[in-house]
């Protein structure tokens, strides 16, 4: 499992023309999955990115966490692309990417997971979007289990 995880002024999750999910300041995060994932590593990753210590407190030290400002929330988009390998020509290789059933499974189980804690948007599961964000900062991290 991959998370890229973004903090972000503003993002929003557009499909066919539509905005299906819209955040002002929180995270964007990015969100594949592999083969072997389980339900202990969405809970472990999950725990990671409420508690990650990337927003800034009072003397402008990134030293809080998102759940520590109400009006912030999480916009989670699946992206089986984080699995792309590309260390054969030129065209990526999505393998180790999971089989879209499967991945749409646990990606709903992962946003279940962030929902006993925060506000959560989403895109659709498969859909061709288009996201729209200002990373802040910016700050990127990524995380693997």
């Amino acid at each position: 499992m991959r998370v890229v995880v973004q903090r972000t002024k503003e993002a929003s999750c557009e499909v066919e023309g539509k905005i299906v999910g819209s955040i002002s300041e929180g995270l964007l995060l990015l969100v594949g999955f592999t083969e072997g994932d389980t339900i202990d590593n969405i809970q472990e990753l999950a725990q990671k990115v409420i508690h990650l210590r990337i927003f800034d407190d009072e003397n402008g030290i990134m030293n809080k966490n998102i759940l520590e400002d109400s009006n912030r929330k999480i916009l989670s988009i699946s992206q089986f692309t984080l699995y792309a390998d590309t260390k054969k020509g030129n065209r990526p290789s999505y393998l180790q990417a999971l089989n879209g059933k499967e991945a749409s499974i646990l990606y709903e189980k992962w946003n279940e997971e962030l929902r006993k804690y925060i506000s959560v948007e989403t895109g659709i599961f498969g859909s061709n979007m288009q996201i729209h964000f200002t990373n802040d900062g910016p700050v990127t991290i990524l995380l693997e289990r």
